[in-house]
């Protein structure tokens, strides 16, 4: 019957793997695309309309944010590689893990409201200095530390893959019945909780990025005198962004949960459980190079 909870992550992996070999995850990187360009033509005719005070444009334009944040999390970016893989890798709880992705989009958030306020007010910089400063600069630095990241869980990974592979005979020359500790990570040592320095690194390394929709958004807001409007309409489109997000990071601990269940204390589990942690660590550090390249 374990075998059975198997079926979850299978699917989802295979699930992965045909949407990367048919280059499904390009056609949805471009329709994601084409809906953002509907909600950004959405949003300006919106801002126009709250400019003629039409009742309830407001509250529809704090619908289209978010909407515009849920879609263009779709793209590359956000986060969802960094949560993802995190929540594969640890024995993080899915409540935990969903409040870091909803934090780190926040961040994000916060990350272009800072460098606008800062360019408009104490800079005076052009939409284009500070769009260039988000991507030359702010990119490459969350790519480095996300990277970081990803070193840190594949360097974890590998140390409990050689405890876990290495012959039971290599450990120190003694006998292993009584030496009274163990030699390999047991499943209930790999299900313990995560510490606040481990989330915070996670919030620090994706919200570092700020979101180019973000920046522009708020400019504009400011250029037609409404910029309140552009703060309440980023922190939304954070919250759709942190919806799409949060996803990734219930299917991503699901997927886990299931493998453990499946395999539960078994000598199989104590391999797979650090192999996991090694891709996934693997996987974090090439998205981290791309966005430094």
């Amino acid at each position: 019957m374990r075998r059975l909870v198997l079926i979850l992550p299978v699917a989802l992996a295979a699930a992965l793997v045909w949407g990367l070999a048919t280059g499904q995850d390009a056609a949805l990187a471009r329709w994601a695309a084409e809906m953002q360009r509907e909600f950004q033509n959405a949003l300006a005719g919106n801002l126009r309309a709250q400019r003629s005070g039409t009742a309830g444009a407001f509250a529809a334009f704090l619908a289209l944010c978010f909407g515009y944040g849920f879609f263009h999390a779709l793209g590359p970016g956000h986060g969802k590689v960094v949560v993802g893989g995190y929540g594969v890798a640890r024995q993080v709880p899915v409540l935990r893990l969903s409040l870091i992705a909803l934090l780190s989009a926040f961040a994000q958030a916060l990350s272009a409201i800072l460098i606008v306020l800062a360019g408009l007010f104490l800079l005076n910089w052009s939409r284009t200095q500070m769009t260039d400063t988000a991507t030359d600069m702010m990119v490459p630095v969350s790519g480095a530390a996300i990277g970081l990241v990803g070193l840190w869980l594949a360097f974890r990974g590998a140390r409990g893959a050689w405890r876990s592979w290495r012959p039971q005979g290599a450990a120190a020359g003694h006998d292993h019945a009584g030496c009274g500790h163990s030699h390999g990570p047991s499943m209930s040592d790999l299900r313990r909780a995560t510490n606040l320095r481990e989330a915070a690194a996670l919030i620090v390394s994706i919200g570092i990025r700020p979101c180019s929709g973000a920046i522009l958004l708020l400019v504009l807001t400011w250029y037609m005198g409404n910029l309140g409007a552009g703060i309440l309409g980023t922190l939304a489109m954070s919250a759709g962004t942190a919806g799409l997000t949060i996803l990734v990071a219930v299917l991503s601990v699901t997927a886990r949960e299931s493998t453990a269940l499946s395999l539960g204390e078994t000598r199989m589990a104590q391999v797979v459980a650090p192999a996991l942690e090694l891709l996934a660590g693997a996987a974090i550090i090439a998205f981290g190079w791309q966005m430094i390249g």
